[in-house]
C-alpha cells in the first residue's frame, strides 16, 4: 500500500496521510480526468501492468485500484 500511496500523493498532489479506500475523484480536488489518465500510466507502468478499459473505467474510489491491481498479481502488505 505504501508505493500506491506514493503516486496517488504524487500524481494528486494530496498527503500520503489522508489517502484511504474510500478517496475518490468526488472527495479530491485534483483528482480529475487528467491526473486520473496520468494515474493509469503510473500505475501500469511502476507495477508492470496494463489495465483494460472495462477496469480503468469502473474504478470509483481508491479500494477500486487495490482491487485492480490485486487482478494483476499485486500484493499488498497493509
Amino acid at each position: 500500500m505504501k508505493r500506491l500511496k506514493e503516486i496517488l500523493a504524487d500524481v494528486l498532489e494530496i498527503d500520503e496521510a489522508s489517502i484511504t479506500d474510500e478517496t475518490a475523484p468526488d472527495n479530491v480536488d485534483t483528482w480529475d480526468s487528467m491526473n486520473g489518465l496520468v494515474l493509469v500510466t503510473e500505475l501500469e507502468t511502476k507495477f508492470n501492468i496494463k489495465f483494460k478499459m472495462e477496469e480503468v473505467t469502473s474504478v470509483k474510489c481508491v479500494g477500486d485500484i487495490k482491487a485492480a491491481l490485486r487482478n494483476h498479481g499485486v500484493v499488498f502488505n497493509e
